[in-house]
């Protein structure tokens, strides 16, 4: 079974995990590559292409948070999924921040990690494809998403989005003015629901809010819907003002 010749490069020092990663990912159709440690994968991921990284946290020379902060700060956007057994809100918080598209806790099943491989794969194939089809141009208020770069134009600004954060304002648009709850946003942007991840979604929002809101502290565009999820109001108001911030 073939999956398009898609590169996966796996990081992690523990050879008993890298070696069953490598022989079911391979086994699944994937092109494998594999690091010991965090200054082989960092260079590893510096010098080749690949279609998406598996990175562990707890590793010798450079650890995982690190190797994805460089990675991002040599401008690569490549989907990072973060296996680690620091487990905590805070651990994966510090993931997302430092530019990691997903994040699962040792031990996992291979099961998992390969469905969440093919969420992020179909996340970030070319010019916005996904399983439906190529995304459109969508335009409203204050707000423009351009899927063949991943980016979004607030007010004239064009801002360079994360797949994740192009995938969950892509969704809030096609519902202007309408909350979308987590189990929706968790659904058609990760492919899958898992209460365990709803924190993953707040993390990724924040990102998103970082980059589309003149202040963060009182967000014109994307909004919290207490106990539902998020509403985007391109236009940049509220029509229900008992939503919260």
């Amino acid at each position: 079974m073939q999956n398009n010749n898609k590169r996966i490069l796996i990081v992690d020092d523990e050879e008993e995990i890298r070696d069953l990663l490598e022989f079911d990912i391979a086994h699944s159709g994937y092109i494998t590559d594999t690091a010991s440690n965090g200054e082989e994968g960092l260079k590893k991921a510096l010098q080749n292409n690949y279609d998406l990284i598996i990175l562990d946290v707890m590793m010798p020379k450079i650890n995982g948070f690190d190797v994805c902060k460089n990675i991002r700060l040599a401008h690569i956007d490549t989907p990072i999924l973060m296996l680690t057994a620091k487990g905590t809100i805070d651990d994966k918080t510090q993931g997302f921040e430092k530019g990691a598209d997903d994040y699962l806790v040792k031990p996992f099943d291979i099961k998992e990690v390969l469905l969440r491989i093919r969420a992020l794969l179909r996340r970030n194939e070319p010019e916005g494809a996904s399983a439906s089809g190529p995304k459109e141009i969508l335009r409203a208020g204050d707000i423009e998403i351009l899927p063949n770069s991943l980016e979004a134009v607030i007010v004239d600004k064009k801002v360079k989005l994360t797949p994740t954060e192009f995938e969950i304002l892509y969704c809030l648009m096609q519902h202007l003015n309408n909350p979308v709850s987590l189990a929706v946003l968790l659904d058609e942007v990760w492919g899958y629901g898992s209460d365990e991840d709803v924190r993953m979604v707040r993390v990724h929002v924040g990102g998103l809010r970082q980059k589309i809101e003149p202040d963060t502290k009182n967000p014109k565009y994307l909004h919290t819907v207490i106990n539902i999820g998020y509403k985007l109001t391109p236009f940049g108001f509220e029509d229900d003002k008992n939503d919260s911030k």
